[in-house]
């Protein structure tokens, strides 16, 4: 896992159309449809505005000119935490319904209802999508240029420094981690080598990740003393410059948010049937 972190910055350094939007117009996209689709009361309504979202992340990566096996990859990274959250729902009644439906009986009176499956495979579907946008935006933006559109978008400057000294060190952890384990590697050392003893390998592997945080808290400290000496303080913030939107990425968020805007209200507010409610109104309102 840690290994694909520098990966991640690879992937984003591609030339496509996706890559050379504004890093705002991505961010604003992104969290319009996780806002929007999370918003969506849970019904089957769900299914179908899931289903359009998806087929618009599908078409922005394709856009975006980078492999499929990517996406795969980074989505079975966050789907067993998914299936864990939405798998539990199928034994609990939920306060999205009132008449429950028993489909199995198990040992210890747990029951398996229906609409608790509804209702899990409902927030499954929820949590494809909006993980689905977020790696398209964390695949095409690098992380440097999410933080200086961030602060153009006027998040707090006090956030945006943290954040980028979260960051930055992440990739100093990462490089460490892999000295660690090169050093290993030399050494004829696999944990996962069922011929060693047990004992030994967890012996080691303590020993590893001891020694993986004392250095990384050695780094850590020499980071602080180097900044400190190059004037950084309480009051210290990152420099972001100006810098105006293109008329191509106005057109490019424009028509995003257009579609991730109407299809939650066509999908749940049927028009037609609007229409109908409007022409049946009585002539002194029509006439008002």
């Amino acid at each position: 896992m840690i290994e694909d972190l520098f990966d991640l910055e690879q992937v984003t350094s591609q030339k496509s159309v996706i890559h050379s939007l504004d890093a705002r117009v991505k961010i604003i996209v992104c969290c319009a449809a996780i806002v929007a689709l999370v918003a969506v009361p849970y019904s089957p309504v769900v299914y179908t505005v899931s289903a359009v979202f998806f087929l618009l992340f599908l078409l922005l990566w394709a856009l975006s000119k980078i492999s499929p096996l990517i996406y795969f990859r980074r989505l079975l990274l966050a789907l067993p935490f998914g299936f864990m959250l939405c798998g539990f729902q199928i034994f609990f009644k939920n306060r999205y319904y009132t008449d429950y439906h028993s489909l199995l009986e198990l040992p210890l009176g747990i029951h398996i209802y229906f609409e608790s499956i509804e209702f899990a495979s409902i927030l499954l579907v929820k949590f494809l999508v909006c993980y689905s946008f977020i790696v398209l935006l964390s695949s095409t933006s690098s992380l440097q240029d999410l933080l200086e559109a961030a602060g153009r978008l006027k998040v707090p400057p006090e956030l945006i420094l943290a954040l980028g000294m979260m960051i930055r060190y992440l990739f100093v952890f990462g490089i460490i981690y892999r000295k660690v384990t090169d050093a290993l590697k030399t050494r004829l050392f696999d944990p996962f080598d069922h011929r060693l003893p047990y004992r030994y390998r967890i012996v080691n592997m303590g020993y590893m990740m001891g020694s993986l945080f004392i250095r990384s808290l050695e780094q850590g400290e020499r980071t602080y003393a180097s900044m400190l000496c190059r004037g950084y303080g309480r009051d210290s913030y990152i420099f972001i410059k100006e810098k105006p939107f293109l008329r191509s990425d106005l057109i490019f968020l424009g028509l995003c948010l257009i579609l991730i805007i109407l299809v939650p209200l066509f999908c749940w507010y049927d028009p037609f049937s609007l229409i109908c409610r409007f022409e049946v109104l009585p002539s002194s309102v029509q006439g008002f």
